[in-house]
């Protein structure tokens, strides 16, 4: 047992170390192929590169570039801690506010820029290439949050039963949303078509009045800041109560260049920077980028602010926007849509939302009756979901998201970004991972954000990049270890000025090619130029690299190698040492030219404290039974051999009781062993002692039983226990046979008496039932006898005439 657990034991840990070295290996083997000829060359390969600068590190013959290396690597060659290179990232908070917690009806009224609805604000991360940095970013919804509010109508002639019902809106949704906030604003817009062909009609006429018949009308107008961000609903329901509807040609309004316009006019809308509510209400499709061309307008929205005297005036000169420019300019601005359109264009309109992050479509009445309802359903749906972006990263760096919502739901990749149905006072977190793949061409720092859509509050994260060791800010110039200052001596290695080469600098570019030079790279007798295995450069080989990036070519004439040693199980010196100049170097406890002999005893070990059992020697961990005759793992079978017991047992019965085969002859042939009376079994030697121990039962002339022990000590003398009273059986108690017997006979006799009487008592009661039967079905003939005449003769009176 202890031999098999030994055997399982190192298997497990040759098997874990060939585990590790694989690993090892594998981030050794990018290190190493990325041939880093400095330390921020390395550095930048992976995040588990490391490099040494340590002067004397390299043996002969190693390239620079085999100064990076995987960090285990580099130790396991000798590299000391302190003298490997390996920064690593980090991150720093720089302004980390708590999230506001504050009740509606508070007493202390917060300024909209004093509550805090993230946490951090601003971060550093401090990125090496292709080491994560991950942070925690916490939401949470605060309760009686400003809101402004903006409505955007739609004035074109269809509209004119809904302006009635949205002169009265002002105080009504005041009274509404004070349920929410206690801080609401509300202003109000209005829009038409473009002011040219084809759109409206351009006679005079339609000019001053564009609807028909005796209706009074507007002129028609593109876009109109009718009312700016007040908080005085009176006041909005008396200025739109003065305004008129107006009219167009076709059917699509231009309600883009509005909403545009709308976005980007932040000082004359009065927009502040809390929630950005903007409902825009139509009964018509819309125009969009390119539908100019029909006015002959070609150029391009530019996407500013064109508004005099609350008028947007260059409506005949800039197409209308683009659903994407739109986007961009909605999101830069955080402001949140809710379309509230007739039931005719939900369909269009409902495509339009899925555009357009953190917007809305409600289902507006034919009067507009309905429409307050619908701004506080679809306010509802769009403060409970939060989603992140983040603005333009730069090359080479991405991002990833988790996020942890409420009820335990969780999402990663894009389902990260967001989490939904949160209600007021809950609290959100995201986990951001940032990384670097690569180091900006000009290493300068960069700035990215990342904030809730529709919300003004952001994060401000600064990334710096590490892309050069500590120890290259320390190199010196024009070094003289780098031949006579040819170079800058940083990391432990020489950076050669431009038009020098060589590992320390020593050769000009010019004598690259030199045969004198070739000379110095040929061993003794030898044409080979550095044994085949690398370059002459400046008179020294630089061997060359192996497809494997862990078998490496070394030495003055790159002669060695560290994989052309002898191998055992198919490993390189049997996994127990190491391949230096093709020769195996053992670890303790190991020998033999592939480092397969164990030094170990442990595997010869026998269950009794013996090596080999006292029959062989322990060569290379295995047991080499000197006796022909045993065999086995611990010299401790004999095939051939008559057992201990048996081949003793006459020997034994005749010196202890005197009987026996050997009675006669026990003198001669049974002297060879010492032996020991014991009174019981109990006494007898057990095992664990020292000696190779037998333990016998054997039966004697008698055919009792008796018991011994055989035992050989480390003198080889014998030595024999045996208990001193055999166990014999005893003879048959006859009485009790015979009562036994007598009694099974009668017991038998009176159950089979019982059984023939049952029998017949069965027997006679079914016959009687049969006869009852018959009984009962029998049927007696009631004939008279022919043979029988009546004594009696009736004689009749023929005269007798019954009187």
């Amino acid at each position: 047992v202890f031999q098999t657990n030994f055997r399982l034991f190192t298997c497990a840990g040759v098997l874990c170390c060939l585990i590790w070295n694989g690993f090892a290996q594998q981030g050794g083997s990018d290190c190493i192929k990325a041939n880093a000829k400095s330390c921020g060359e390395c550095i930048q390969a992976g995040p588990n590169c490391g490099w040494c600068k340590k002067t004397d590190f390299l043996q002969e013959g190693e390239p620079t570039s085999a100064r990076c290396d995987d960090l285990a690597a580099l130790k396991s060659k000798g590299c000391p801690l302190e003298d490997i290179e390996n920064p690593r990232g980090n991150k720093q908070l720089l302004e980390n506010r708590e999230v506001t917690n504050r009740k509606k009806g508070a007493a202390e009224k917060l300024r909209p820029e004093a509550i805090t609805q993230i946490q951090p604000q601003k971060l550093s991360l401090l990125l090496r290439v292709g080491e994560p940095q991950t942070f925690s970013l916490k939401f949470k919804r605060a309760e009686d949050y400003p809101i402004d509010l903006y409505y955007l109508m739609d004035l074109s002639y269809s509209m004119k039963d809904d302006l009635e019902n949205v002169k009265s809106l002002g105080t009504a949704l005041m009274l509404e949303m004070e349920k929410i906030t206690s801080d609401f604003r509300i202003g109000f817009g209005s829009f038409v078509e473009k002011t040219v062909m084809p759109y409206i009609s351009t006679t005079p006429a339609k000019l001053r009045n564009p609807c028909t018949g005796d209706q009074n009308c507007t002129s028609p107008f593109s876009y109109k800041n009718v009312l700016s961000l007040t908080s005085e609903g009176n006041k909005f329901n008396e200025l739109v109560g003065k305004q008129h509807i107006s009219g167009n040609l076709d059917s699509p309004e231009g309600g883009f260049d509005a909403i545009m316009q709308v976005a980007v006019c932040g000082e004359q809308i009065g927009w502040r920077n809390v929630t950005r509510l903007l409902v825009f209400s139509t009964d018509a499709g819309f125009h969009f980028a390119g539908d100019g061309k029909l006015g002959g307008i070609v150029l391009p929205n530019d996407g500013k602010c064109h508004l005099e005297n609350n008028v947007y005036t260059m409506s005949h000169y800039y197409d209308y926007p683009s659903i994407a420019h739109l986007v961009q300019k909605l999101s830069e601005n955080n402001i949140q849509t809710i379309f509230a359109v007739t039931e005719e264009f939900q369909a269009v309109y409902k495509e339009l939302k899925n555009l357009i992050p953190k917007s809305a479509v409600g289902t507006l009445s034919s009067n507009s009756s309905n429409v307050i309802q619908l701004i506080i359903d679809a306010y509802n749906s769009l403060s409970s979901e939060v989603i992140l972006e983040n603005t333009k990263l730069p090359k080479g760096v991405t991002i990833s998201y988790k996020s942890f919502c409420k009820n335990g739901v969780n999402g990663t990749q894009e389902e990260g970004r967001k989490c939904s149905n949160i209600s007021i006072g809950d609290e959100v977190i995201f986990e951001i991972n940032i990384t670097a793949n690569e180091c900006p061409k000009k290493e300068q720092n960069e700035t990215i954000k990342i904030k809730p859509l529709g919300f003004t509050e952001e994060l401000e994260i600064n990334l710096q990049f590490i892309c050069e060791c500590q120890c290259q800010s320390e190199g010196e110039p024009n070094s003289p270890a780098c031949h006579a200052g040819n170079g800058t001596f940083e990391c432990g290695a020489c950076r050669c000025n431009e038009g020098r080469i060589g590992r320390l600098c020593e050769c000009s570019t010019d004598e690259v090619n030199s045969e004198d030079m070739d000379a110095y790279c040929r061993r003794e007798n030898s044409t080979e130029i550095c044994s085949n295995n690398g370059e002459c450069i400046c008179g020294q080989c630089v061997c060359k690299k192996r497809e494997n990036t862990n078998e490496v070519y070394s030495g003055k004439y790159c002669e060695c190698d560290n994989f052309n040693c002898d191998r055992s199980n198919g490993l390189i010196c049997g996994g127990n040492g190491i391949c230096k100049c093709r020769v195996c170097e053992c670890f303790p406890n190991f020998t033999g030219s592939a480092c397969d002999c164990s030094l170990d005893t442990a595997p010869c070990m026998a269950s009794n404290g013996q090596i080999c059992n006292g029959r062989g020697t322990c060569e290379c961990g295995t047991c080499n039974c000197t006796d022909p005759k045993f065999q086995g793992p611990t010299c401790e079978m004999c095939q051939t051999c008559v057992g201990v017991c048996a081949e003793h047992k006459d020997c034994v019965q005749c010196r202890a009781f005197d009987k026996g085969e050997k009675k006669e002859t026990c003198s001669q042939e049974c002297m060879h062993f010492n032996m020991t009376r014991v009174e019981s079994r109990d006494k007898l030697p057990q095992p664990g002692q020292p000696d190779p121990l037998s333990h016998c039962k054997e039966k004697d002339v008698d055919d009792c039983w008796f018991y011994f022990t055989y035992s050989v000590n480390s003198n080889g003398e014998a030595n024999v226990h045996v208990v001193e009273t055999p166990e014999c059986p005893s003879g048959p108690d006859i009485i009790p046979i015979v009562a036994g017997v007598v009694a099974g006979i009668v017991l038998i006799g009176l159950a089979l008496l019982l059984i023939w009487k049952l029998l017949m008592i069965i027997h006679d009661r079914r016959e009687f039932a049969k006869f009852e039967k018959e009984k009962m079905n029998a049927k007696w003939d009631t004939g008279e006898n022919p043979i029988y005449k009546s004594a009696v003769t009736t004689v009749v009176n023929p005269k007798y005439e019954g009187k």
